[in-house]
């Protein structure tokens, strides 16, 4: 279900049913600066990858090195093993010259992406080329790589700066030499969507062979001009996961595709539920945070604040939202803060399960405001915990609760914790040492009698506002005895906001262990 404008139906004369997703994050989203990927983690994206249903992957350039060329050798041989008629063509990067298309060939892969730079600019400072060598260099390698039985698309460096005479010479060159497909990269980002289309159309009434776009997103118009492209019959787009790529990024995948989707009514193979997943993973790998405002898989992308939105959202989606979150694997967030309304906390504390009077609502959204008028983001852990404070705390006693505590660090001496804990109405003292405070305080609640052993698997820590004295939001996984908890703390002081997220997540776990006893009893 989407929520779009009838005026789109203008764009949608003559462009193509289907258009091909060539995705480069592999290629070019690694040569965003401070990205390197090792060959497992390349490997585990690229078969997110397929299974998102991108058409083709470009898993690397082998020519760069040994370990490039290990990994695209990893990821032909993992995809290629997967017994599917659908599953993504693998293709590698090679320059315009023999040795570079053998390396890439002996990869085992199922096409190569061959390129050479045409405008003025590269063949006269880069290249120091001619017209003519390029010409005939572009179209020798085509001839040799068909030779080599692999699926060929070439691609005009810099095409978007290269004479359009010259450049349409160089495609229908390569065209007679056998290429499959051509693609008109906009390498450094300076087309605009209409130029786009005008170039995209005459080079497609030119050819014969299936035409692609390779944008780039330096004034930010690289979704817009690979849509321009679509509009003008290219029949596929290279784009890369969360836009990553040298400089400004490339066409995002979510983005253009999502677009494609909903707004042209363009058929591609990918799985829409599922581009949150592929964005998260390639988060987590190359360390490159998305955006919260990011469409369509940022984490504001459906979300909602603002009273007259909230009220407005809670009736119909359509309202303030052009589709729906779980067509592209999100989910819809009331985000709680100074601007909330009486809709969106009345509905945040019915999901919580409360059945709230109408004073316990007023004091709820009067410490809601409080919290945004202090700068400090309300999040759904920090709802929960005001929601239970005012309505008269959670089901079941704390099993485990900690008085008075103390941690000592500092240059030279090794970090330790002294703790006074209840368990179940016994009063333990523990003490704890650790590589840091909050290992220092893990050991000493590991130590005190009647707390199960545990490991702590993650540890997140976030200021909820700018300053020195900015509250810290701190979340922690715990496992213990086959039994995963999230845990959640928050305060000025992050060693506390630590501690409260222990014990929050040992509450949990006791409490499932309790529950599993007396179901086996």
């Amino acid at each position: 279900m989407a929520y779009v404008s009838d005026f789109n139906s203008v764009a949608r004369f003559g462009v193509p049913e289907r258009v091909r997703i060539f995705d480069t994050t592999l290629r070019d989203g690694e040569q965003t600066p401070g990205v390197s990927l090792t060959c497992s983690e390349k490997i585990e994206i690229a078969e997110a990858l397929n299974e998102l249903g991108v058409d083709a992957i470009e898993a690397g350039f082998p020519i760069t090195s040994e370990g490039e060329a290990e990994s695209v050798r990893e990821i032909a041989r993992s995809i290629a093993e997967i017994k599917s008629v659908s599953r993504a063509e693998i293709c590698a990067l090679a320059r315009s010259n023999f040795k570079d298309i053998d390396i890439a060939v002996d990869s085992g892969v199922d096409s190569i992406h061959v390129f050479i730079a045409t405008s003025p600019l590269h063949r006269e400072y880069k290249l120091k080329m001619s017209k003519e060598d390029v010409l005939r260099r572009a179209v020798e390698a085509v001839e040799y790589a068909k030779s080599r039985g692999v699926i060929v698309e070439f691609s005009a460096e810099d095409a978007t700066r290269t004479e359009l005479d010259f450049l349409i010479q160089v495609f229908k060159a390569v065209e007679e030499a056998g290429a499959d497909r051509v693609d008109i990269p906009d390498t450094v980002g300076v087309m605009t969507p209409v130029a786009m289309k005008y170039l995209v159309s005459r080079v497609v009434s030119e050819l014969r062979i299936p035409v692609s776009v390779h944008c780039h997103n330096d004034f930010g118009l690289a979704v817009a001009n690979s849509l321009a492209a679509v509009e003008a019959g290219a029949q596929q787009a290279h784009v890369t996961v969360n836009g990553l790529g040298e400089r400004a990024g490339n066409a995002s995948l979510e983005q253009f595709v999502a677009s494609l989707h909903y707004l042209y009514g363009v058929k591609t193979r990918i799985d829409l539920t599922k581009l949150r997943e592929v964005s998260e993973l390639v988060e987590k790998l190359t360390g490159i945070q998305v955006p919260p405002n990011y469409p369509i898989v940022g984490d504001n992308a459906f979300s909602h604040e603002s009273g007259i939105h909230v009220h407005g959202v809670l009736e119909h989606p359509g309202t303030y939202e052009p589709l729906m979150p779980e067509a592209v694997g999100m989910r819809r967030r009331i985000v709680l803060g100074k601007h909330t309304g009486r809709h969106a906390v009345e509905d945040a504390v019915r999901k919580l399960g409360y059945d709230a009077r109408g004073e316990e609502i007023e004091e709820i959204m009067r410490r809601v405001k409080d919290y945004g008028d202090r700068g400090i983001k309300v999040t759904e852990k920090l709802f929960g915990r005001i929601v239970a404070e005012v309505i008269g705390g959670r089901e079941g006693a704390r099993k485990l609760e900690v008085g008075e505590w103390l941690v000592v660090t500092g240059s030279g001496i090794t970090p330790s914790a002294w703790i006074r804990a209840k368990v179940g109405g016994r009063d333990i003292r523990s003490w704890g040492w650790g590589v840091g405070p909050v290992d220092a305080l893990s050991n000493a609640l590991r130590s005190v009698e009647g707390i199960p052993n545990f490991r702590l698997s993650r540890f997140k820590l976030n200021a909820t506002s700018k300053g020195t004295d900015a509250p810290g939001e701190v979340y922690v996984k715990i496992e213990s005895n086959g039994i995963t908890a999230e845990g959640y703390g928050i305060s000025e002081d992050i060693v506390r906001a630590s501690l409260e997220a222990l014990l929050d997540s040992l509450n949990k776990v006791m409490s499932d262990e309790n529950s599993s006893g007396e179901d086996t009893e």
